[in-house]
């Protein structure tokens, strides 16, 4: 999540913040997540130190404007590097699609996986141009995050480095034959 959102440092005044990652006002917990009723289980803060990879730009849209190096529709992809303690821990990967661009407020739609030991955790986010912290929303997971939910946090220093925190929260499923 981080050249994704660098996007902003490309010209496109600042970019199309596809800082996938991204990422993220506080969002609520996903539509997947909002069926689910919270358990008894501790929420859990995970912090990881971010090694930016360079973001790659898939030229989905053929009409290409003028003074922009990104068009409506493009995509930016990224493989960010996670680290804890000084410990390589996992990585990040993902993708934003731009969907606003100037003249107006540059903006992407980012999704994007959190690949660690034990499951993965998925999040969405816009990204928007700008130094300002990118606010996520977790969305779901796999093997022990498989009923997470939650939200969180990605803080750009720089083009190389950043801080991602994550506010897990577990979910447990409905019972069979509940509507609530």
């Amino acid at each position: 999540m981080s050249q994704h959102f660098k996007a902003r440092n490309v010209c496109m005044g600042a970019a199309a913040a596809a800082a996938v990652l991204g990422v993220f006002g506080a969002l609520s917990i996903s539509a997947a997540s909002q069926a689910a009723a919270p358990s008894a289980a501790k929420p859990k803060t995970l912090t990881f130190n971010v090694v930016f990879s360079k973001f790659s730009l898939v030229a989905a849209n053929n009409k290409r404007p003028p003074h922009s190096p990104f068009a409506l529709g493009d995509e930016l992809t990224f493989h960010d590097q996670l680290f804890s303690r000084g410990r390589h821990v996992g990585d990040e990967v993902g993708s934003c699609v731009i969907v606003s661009i100037p003249p107006h407020p540059g903006l992407a739609n980012c999704s994007f996986v959190v690949r660690l030991p034990g499951g993965n955790i998925t999040s969405q986010a816009p990204a928007v141009v700008g130094p300002a912290p990118k606010q996520l929303a977790i969305t779901g997971g796999t093997g022990i995050y498989r009923n997470a939910g939650g939200d969180g946090t990605l803080v750009e220093f720089n083009s190389v480095k950043g801080k991602l925190t994550l506010h897990v929260l577990s979910l447990a499923s409905r019972r069979r034959g509940s509507l609530t």
